[in-house]
């Protein structure tokens, strides 16, 4: 596990399996009016690709936390939110299970949700964390985060 805390941030790579109930707490910090909440999760199925069995997540650890940081010191800035919480699975994580979860606290909802989808989307964007598809017939790809997931070669 890897991890950089902030005032009003933390962030974390590991590759235990993560807590929705540890995100909620990081971010209630009793004087918010609203809380968001992203779990990203493996799914079995990715249009044009076969059945999923599991992902595996690979980074430059230093990088990704480096990144992270300057992430939510942007959206503090930027979004109004209160606190910030964002997890990452490394190593391999099996179909259902959390592969990132990220949580925002705000005075106001709005707030709040519009810097839950900066933190997911652009932490998918930037972050240095690869991930590699593993299908049920034993191929595998690497794919580049963003919208929409391109293979990577």
């Amino acid at each position: 596990m890897a991890q950089r805390e902030g005032d009003r941030f933390v962030v974390r790579l590991q590759s235990d399996p993560l807590s929705v109930d540890e995100a909620y707490k990081v971010v209630q910090p009793g004087n918010v009016g609203a809380i968001s909440l992203f779990v990203g999760t493996t799914r079995r199925f990715t249009e044009g690709r076969g059945e999923t069995v599991q992902l595996e997540y690979d980074c430059y650890p230093e990088m990704a936390l480096e990144e992270m940081v300057r992430l939510c010191e942007s959206t503090i800035d930027a979004h109004g939110a209160e606190r910030l919480f964002i997890v990452h699975r490394t190593g391999l994580v099996a179909v259902g299970e959390a592969s990132v979860i990220v949580a925002t606290s705000s005075a106001h909802r709005d707030q709040s949700l519009t810097a839950c989808r900066h933190l997911i989307d652009t932490l998918k964007q930037t972050v240095p964390i690869w991930k590699k598809e593993i299908y049920s017939d034993g191929a595998t790809d690497w794919v580049q985060g963003g919208e929409p997931e391109t293979k990577l070669r």
